[in-house]
Formats: C-alpha cells, structure tokens, sequence
C-alpha cells in the first residue's frame, strides 16, 4: 500500500470526538497505512470546561501505549504557543515562544503523548513580546538534544518566518523547515473576514508558494483544506468571502473532474492540493470512519495532466 501524504488532523479527539470514537479512527488511519499525525498542545481548550488543551494529545498518548511498536510507525507532530496559561481573555493569555514556556511546553506535550521524542514540533502562532532569537535558540536546542527532529512554523508572515530561519543558520542552529498555513482550492476575497479564520498571516498566499518553491529544504502543511466539510454539503452556504465569480468557475472545474474520475470533490481537493507545485500535506480532520476513507483515497488519488491543467487554469 503506497504511503500517503496526508495527515490526521486530531484537534477534536478528546472533546467534541470522545475518547473511544477517537481510538477507533487511529487504529483505522494506521491500520490504512496511515503515518501522520497532527496537534497541538492547546487542543481543544475552547471545548473544555475548565479551558484548558491537552485532551488530543493525552488521547494519541493512550492509543500509542495501548499499541506496541505503533509508535516507530508514526510521525507526531505537535505545537506550542497557544495555550491559556493564566487568567484573561485568549489570546492574550497564550503560553507564549519564550525559552522557558517552550521548554514548559514541550515537557508536557512529551508526557501526554508518552514518548520521549516529537518529530515535528511547531511554533504555533507569533509572539512579538519576545525576542525573536530566544525563541529561535530554544527551538534549536530541543533539535540538539534530541527531543524534536524538526521544527515549523504556523501562522506566521513570511518576513519572521526568513528573519526566524537566518538567525538560526547564523548561529549554528536547526531552524524551521516547515510551514503550517490555511489553504484550499477556493479561495476567499482577498481582504474579506472567514469566520474561524483568527490569524491575520494564516494564509497561503503567493509570496508563501514562491518562497517554499524556491526553498528546497521547506516543507508546506495545510490546514482547513476541505473547508469544514463544505465541499460535500452543497446544501450549505460557503462564506461571504467565497462569494465571487471564481468560486462558481472552480466549483464548476472540480465538478468536472470528479465526474470523469468518479470519485467526490474532497477526493479531488486532496489529490490537488498533495500533488502540486509545491506539494503541499494537508491536515484533514475527520469524526467518522467514512470521513476518513474518503480522505486517505483523495490523498492516494493521482490527477491525469488534464485534469490538473482544469484545476490550476481555473481562476
């Protein structure tokens, strides 16, 4: 069974996709070959009652020790930054990227997930109060220990993310190879509000195309890819930002494609997203085992030129 570039968004294990629901979908992405595995240490604190995150990781923590030897096969990659730590109004009680709240963080992110080790490990959104190289030197030094294979960044503008990566070159240590963005194959008007969307540089946009492409050690993730499921419910209205003559033309082109391929838009968005220039992992999070099918064949699915010449000419 070929690997796929897919990875298992786990934001609602825990909470809004209880514990036993949640297990099942691991040992189902797995046992599909499956091996990628996305979170955060702050998920999902707005669906807790005390507000507080670590229920998806805690969950991927049981399910890796409940399964011997599962953990070799998976990639875990998790994140820092967004946690309430205190009281106050989020954000502006988020644990921050300062050296000591990263090595707060990962600490405990290790614990939950029970390993000794995190194979991605993301910056998760910016944190201007502190200086840039404290944060790039503590990330740097969980690489130098061991602790973390790779380091990302999500949510931040391209100038931080270049600034972020010379430092560390500059100083001898691993920086990011990563980034983590919202994307999709409809694309809002530029400038308009998404509800859901907080994050002002959370977006791919082309400067982030362009500098990937022309960065060969960088890596795209993307988040939101299937727009919570509003591919498959034509029933429901897409946002008002979505609402421009694009959106009926690429709606149209995906209709098109997977009429001839016979698969769904989902399948079709994936494939798109996995196999362009730059390929881009998307994260895709799903609560029912259905869901998740679809999206491991939409991962797997390989366009034909035409197909895709459809897709990427449709503006």
């Amino acid at each position: 069974m070929p690997e796929v570039n897919f990875a298992l968004g786990t934001m609602k294990f825990g909470t809004t996709v209880d514990a036993a629901t949640s297990l099942h979908l691991l040992d189902r992405f797995a046992d599909a070959g499956g091996t990628i595995l996305d979170t955060a240490d702050c998920y999902a604190f707005w669906s807790d009652a005390d507000n507080r995150g670590g229920q998806s990781e805690e969950v991927i923590g049981r399910w890796l020790a409940r399964r011997p030897g599962r953990r070799d096969q998976m990639f875990l990659s998790t994140k820092v930054g967004a946690q309430p730590v205190g009281p106050g109004d989020w954000p502006a009680n988020r644990e921050g990227l300062s050296a000591r709240a990263v090595k707060a963080a990962v600490e405990g992110s290790l614990r939950r997930l029970g390993t000794d080790r995190i194979d991605l490990y993301w910056a998760h959104m910016e944190d201007r109060a502190v200086p840039l190289a404290e944060s790039a030197e503590a990330f740097g030094a969980l690489v130098s220990d061991g602790t973390v294979g790779r380091l990302g960044c999500s949510n931040h503008p391209v100038w931080r993310v270049e600034r972020a990566r010379q430092t560390a070159r500059d100083n001898g240590w691993a920086g990011y190879t990563a980034l983590q963005l919202r994307h999709s194959y409809l694309q809002p008007r530029p400038g308009v509000p998404v509800p859901g969307q907080d994050h002002r540089f959370g977006w791919v946009t082309e400067e982030v195309i362009d500098y990937v492409d022309s960065e060969p050690d960088l890596s795209l993730w993307v988040y939101t890819a299937l727009l919570h499921g509003l591919y498959s419910r034509p029933d429901q209205p897409l946002p008002d930002a979505y609402d421009h003559p694009g959106t009926s033309r690429r709606l149209a082109a995906l209709d098109k494609v997977a009429g001839d391929l016979g698969v769904s838009r989902n399948q079709v968005v994936l494939s798109w997203l996995t196999g362009g220039e730059p390929a881009a992992t998307p994260i895709v999070g799903v609560s029912t085992p259905e869901q998740l099918d679809e999206a491991l064949a939409g991962a797997r699915l390989r366009l034909p030129a035409e197909h895709r010449r459809l897709l990427d000419e449709t503006v």
